[in-house]
């Protein structure tokens, strides 16, 4: 076993928590809010500089909420929900950071994170019932649970381009971005990527850039946000429904404030189904892919439809031909990857400085010093942005060395696809929680809403063992077993399970990642069904010691 123990101190002398949480984000910050309310003594370990998570880290040019901002927020506080004011329906970066600080002063919570503490190694120790904790600036902890809020994107993929280090321009990946303000103004600008990421950042380049070139693999499907600002009209309905509003995403398949209609695509007329597809296409949100016929995402036939539908508005926006049918996916059908929501993307390639070169057809070769040659070509460039994603859901748990029960790496463990418990424990790792893991409802969600019924599971468990004493749980294997064939007989269920998506781990700048379902895709609704039951119970399916 690894020894964590900081040089020149004893076990005795490393500080020891009832809880350590690592990150904080939106989700370990309301565990540890959660985690005070039921008296236990939790430490966060942050690497980044302050909280936020995904908000802190996300700041490239064009982020913002593809949820509507008030049903982002946490729900749990009627103090905030009354005080917090969203200026748009979909917030941006910069808002969105403000809220959660705003947030962490509220409950002084930054008094129980360390930032800057990246955790590099957690080991459990069986004799003392214990997780070790060392962080990458040698230093210790210890405590009884250990549970993990790293985030299901938080770990960029970052492509392996050939001369790198020659290129004497800028580069820079969307998901690290600098600080410091980057001016696009008068540059030539690369963009490599056109998922949810490069779609936002395109947006936003084009606006200023002397030349823009959008270096696109696998074309998405793209609908319209419909974001503008919050009226007081607006401010005086949500505070006013804001039960409602909570209820609503309860009870819908995502947790967002669109849900399927109980009616099969196939039913109705090509008429009647061609108006309500344009009334969802010009409303905000998600209700395009969510708020549609209850067989788009599960029909062949019915997703063929929808997805002619799309291409239709794709070849209307697009003024060239020939540009429009590279923005045209073929690889998948609308809806079966996560859908990114955009404010004129489509129109950004109608622009005179704006142009779209295909690395499938023409791959990348290599940076140079003046620009990125693509098939023979060399496009002069400043600046590059690379929008080429994450290693989705288990990337930040690879980036830790997890040791369990005799050692077992949890790398090791999943090193064919995760196994897990409600997608909240793994058998073999004791005591160890995961908020918004792989095979949660989380990862497939209005994740603030999903965090929340995560962590109120686990701090009910929580609590559940310090009445009863216990000093261990762990998820027994049967349980595990079961749980994952579920998830995956739900997913099968899905055209989603059949699209190559960061759902299924792929992204071409991940060559060994497993292709498996890494999300729950049976709904929120389903998912807490299961969760509930599980705790009603007696939390079958884990085993308590003393």
């Amino acid at each position: 076993m690894t020894n964590t123990s900081e040089p020149g101190k004893s076990e005795s002398q490393i500080p020891t928590y009832d809880v350590v949480i690592i990150g904080a984000g939106i989700s370990g910050m309301y565990q540890l809010h959660k985690a005070r309310e039921i008296g236990l003594k939790a430490i966060v370990f942050e690497a980044g500089g302050d909280v936020g998570g995904t908000w802190y880290w996300n700041r490239y040019p064009g982020a913002r909420f593809d949820s509507e901002s008030y049903s982002y927020g946490y729900s749990f506080s009627k103090q905030v929900l009354e005080e917090w004011e969203w200026s748009e329906h979909f917030s941006a970066q910069e808002e969105t950071l403000r809220y959660l600080q705003y947030v962490a002063d509220k409950f002084d919570l930054r008094r129980d994170i360390q930032f800057n503490s990246r955790v590099t190694i957690v080991n459990w120790v069986e004799e003392a019932c214990q997780w070790r904790v060392q962080l990458d600036n040698g230093k210790s902890a210890s405590a009884q649970f250990l549970i993990t809020a790293v985030g299901p994107l938080s770990v960029p993929a970052e492509p392996e381009l050939e001369g790198i280090e020659v290129f004497r321009g800028e580069v820079h990946h969307s998901a690290r971005w600098p600080h410091e303000a980057v001016s696009f103004s008068g540059k030539k600008v690369g963009v490599l990527g056109t998922g949810a990421t490069g779609i936002q950042v395109i947006q936003e380049v084009a606006k200023t850039a002397a030349h823009l070139v959008v270096f696109q693999r696998t074309a998405n499907f793209a609908a319209p946000l419909g974001n503008r600002p919050m009226t007081p009209e607006d401010q005086h309905y949500v505070k006013t429904h804001y039960d409602d509003i909570f209820k609503k995403c309860r009870d819908s398949y995502g947790s967002f404030l669109h849900d399927r209609i109980d009616c099969s695509a196939l039913d109705v007329s090509q008429r009647e189904r061609e108006a309500f597809w344009e009334k969802l296409y010009n409303e905000p949100g998600f209700g395009i892919w969510l708020g549609n016929y209850n067989d788009v995402l599960v029909d062949p036939e019915a997703n063929r439809l929808i997805t002619n539908f799309m291409v239709k508005k794709i070849r209307e926006r697009v003024h060239d031909p020939e540009v429009a049918e590279m923005l045209i996916p073929t690889s998948h059908g609308f809806g079966s990857r996560r859908v990114p929501l955009e404010t004129g993307y489509y129109e950004v390639f109608n622009q005179d400085n704006v142009e779209l070169v295909d690395v499938k057809a023409n791959p990348i070769e290599r940076l140079t010093e003046a620009g990125l040659r693509v098939g023979g070509i060399e496009y002069p460039l400043d600046i590059l942005v690379l929008a080429t994603g994450f290693d989705a859901i288990t990337g930040a748990f690879n980036k830790i060395d997890i040791r369990g029960i005799g050692g077992q790496t949890l790398a090791r463990k999943w090193q064919n696809g995760p196994q897990t418990y409600l997608g909240l424990q793994v058998a073999g790792f004791p005591n160890m929680f995961m908020l918004v893991g792989p095979h949660n409802a989380a990862t497939f969600c209005n994740i603030p809403r999903c965090i929340e019924q995560n962590v109120d599971w686990v701090t009910d468990l929580l609590s559940f063992m310090k009445e009863h004493r216990f000093r261990r749980s762990e998820t027994k294997p049967e349980a595990e077993r079961e749980w994952t064939e579920h998830v995956y007989e739900v997913a099968d269920l899905t055209l989603m399970s059949k699209t190559a998506s960061w759902f299924t781990g792929h992204n071409p700048n991940l060559k060994d990642k497993p292709h498996t379902f890494y999300a729950y895709a049976g709904g929120a609704p389903l998912y807490r069904q299961k969760c509930d039951e599980c705790a009603s119970n007696g939390y079958e399916g884990i085993a308590f010691s003393e």
